[in-house]
C-alpha cells in the first residue's frame, strides 16, 4: 500500500532584527508592566549613572538595565545578593538577541504586596468614577484664602510657605496640621480636611493644599488610604495634591483637582505670582493710557475744526457776496454787448431781455439775503449780545469747566463789544 502525504508547508523566512522586534512587540502585548522579586546579583555601576544587573531566584534569571533617570529616584542603594522587587517592562536588546527587563521602579523585598494592593485598589476607585476627569474643577486664579495640610514638622510646610509669601504674601493661609506617615496618619489627614472644608463652605478659603515630601511607597502609604480618597473627592472647592516627588504617584494625587509633581509647584499652582499681576496691571494701564489719549487727540482736532469754521463765518458771507456781485456783473455786461449788436428794430426782444436780468437779479438777491441770514444766526456776537460771555485762558483755551480754573489765574472774557480781564477768586465760603 503506497501512503501519499502532504508537503509541510515552508516556514517564513525572517530577517534577524525583524524577528527580535516582533518577539518584543509579543511580549510587550502579553506580559507589561511586569512586577517581579528575586535576587540582585552581577550588579555594575558604569560612569553612566545607569544599572545592570541579573535578578535571578533558584529557578531562573533575567537580565536588567536601569537606566540613569529611574536610578537617580531610588532611596537605597542596591547591593549584591540584596532580595528586591522591581517594576518595568520586558523587550528584547537587538543587538544581542537577550531577553531584558527595564526597570523603572525597585524596592526593597516587602513591597511589592503594597503595589499590588495599590493596582488592585485604584482599579476598583477608577471604576467607581473618583478619577473622572469631569469632575475636576480648575484652580481660581486669584484666591482669597489658601488652606494647608501637611505635618508641622514636615520640610514640605517650609517650602510651600516660603513659596506662598514669595508670590502671594497677600493672601492668608489657614494651617490644618496633621500626621503623613504612620499608621494613624490617613485618620488626621482626614480630619484635617474636613475641618478646611467647613472653612471652605463659610468663604474663609477657596483652595485647599494636600502636601508632603518624597519618600518609599511604605512612607507614603498613608494618601492611598480610601477613606481619605473619598474625603478628598467631597472637597467643596478645588484641591491640589503635591505628595512626594515627580515620579511619585499615589491615589490621593489621582483624586485631587489638581496634581502637583512637588509641594513647592503645589504651591506655585495655588497662587499666581504678584510680580505677574503687577506686570499685567501695568499693561493694561499703558494700553488704556494710549486709548484714552487717541480719543482726546480726535477731540481736539475736531474742536479746533469747528473752531476755525465758527471763527470766520462773515469772512464767508463777504466771500459770497463777492462771488455774486461778480457774477451779476458778468451777467450785465454780457447782456449790454448782446443788447447793442441787436438792430434797433428788435424792442420786443429787448423788453424781454431786460425783464429777464431784472427777474434774474432779483432772485439772485433773495438767495444772497437768505444766505446772509443763515450765516449771521452762525455768527457768536449774537449769543454774546444776549448777555453770554466766552471765557478763555492766557493761551487762547476756552474754559467749559471750573475744573479748569485756580484761584489767582488770569482769564480773559469776550463780550459783545470787546473783552474783559478777569482773575479767578476763590469760591465764597457760605
Amino acid at each position: 500500500m503506497v501512503e501519499f502525504t502532504q508537503p509541510a508547508l515552508a516556514p517564513r523566512i525572517w530577517q534577524v532584527g525583524a524577528l527580535c522586534r516582533a518577539i518584543a512587540d509579543s511580549l510587550e502585548a502579553r506580559f507589561n508592566p511586569v512586577a517581579v522579586r528575586g535576587e540582585v546579583s552581577g550588579l555594575s555601576r558604569p560612569s553612566s549613572g545607569h544599572l545592570y544587573f541579573s535578578l535571578k531566584d533558584a529557578q531562573g534569571q533575567i537580565r536588567c538595565a536601569m537606566f540613569r533617570r529611574a536610578a537617580s529616584l531610588l532611596d537605597f542603594a542596591p547591593r549584591e545578593g540584596e532580595m528586591v522587587e522591581i517594576w518595568g517592562r520586558l523587550g528584547v536588546y537587538e543587538a544581542r538577541g537577550d531577553l531584558q527587563l527595564i526597570v523603572e521602579t525597585m524596592t526593597r523585598a516587602g513591597q511589592g504586596a503594597l503595589f499590588e494592593q495599590f493596582l488592585r485598589r485604584k482599579a476598583r476607585l477608577e471604576a467607581e468614577g473618583l478619577f473622572e476627569p469631569s469632575r475636576k474643577r480648575e484652580v481660581t486664579a486669584m484666591p482669597h484664602g489658601i488652606g494647608l495640610v501637611t505635618s508641622p514638622g514636615a520640610a514640605a510646610l517650609h517650602d510651600v510657605v516660603t513659596a506662598l509669601r514669595r508670590r502671594a504674601c497677600h493672601v492668608p493661609v489657614v494651617f490644618a496640621p496633621a500626621a503623613v506617615q504612620g499608621a494613624g496618619a490617613p485618620a488626621e489627614l482626614t480630619a484635617a480636611l474636613e475641618s478646611l472644608y467647613r472653612l471652605a463652605q463659610r468663604g474663609v478659603i477657596d483652595t485647599i493644599l494636600l502636601v508632603r515630601g518624597g519618600g518609599s511607597m511604605e512612607d507614603l502609604w498613608a494618601f492611598n488610604d480610601e477613606q481619605l480618597a473619598r474625603t478628598i473627592v467631597r472637597s467643596p472647592v478645588p484641591l491640589i495634591c503635591g505628595v512626594g516627588h515627580e515620579t511619585d504617584f499615589t491615589i490621593a494625587d489621582f483624586c485631587a483637582d489638581v496634581r502637583a509633581p512637588t509641594p513647592t509647584a503645589a504651591a506655585e499652582l495655588a497662587a499666581r505670582s504678584r510680580d505677574d499681576w503687577m506686570g499685567d496691571l501695568q499693561a493694561m494701564h499703558e494700553r488704556l493710557h494710549r486709548i484714552v489719549q487717541r480719543r482726546v487727540d480726535h477731540a481736539q482736532q475736531r474742536l479746533d475744526q469747528a473752531s476755525s469754521r465758527l471763527g470766520r463765518p462773515l469772512a464767508r458771507l463777504s466771500a459770497q457776496q463777492m462771488g455774486l456781485d461778480r457774477a451779476g456783473h458778468r451777467l450785465h455786461h454780457a447782456m449790454h454787448i448782446r443788447l447793442h449788436r441787436e438792430e434797433a428794430g428788435l424792442p420786443a426782444l429787448q423788453q424781454r431781455l431786460k425783464s429777464a436780468l431784472r427777474l434774474r437779479l432779483d432772485l439772485g438777491g433773495q438767495t444772497l439775503e437768505r444766505q446772509r441770514l443763515r450765516m449771521e444766526l452762525l455768527d457768536p456776537r449774537l449769543v454774546l449780545r444776549r448777555g453770554y460771555a466766552l471765557l478763555s485762558d492766557e493761551s487762547g483755551r476756552p474754559i467749559t469747566s471750573v475744573q479748569q480754573t485756580h484761584p489767582g489765574q488770569p482769564l480773559s472774557a469776550a463780550l459783545a463789544d470787546g473783552e474783559v480781564a478777569l482773575t479767578v477768586r476763590p469760591p465764597r465760603q457760605l
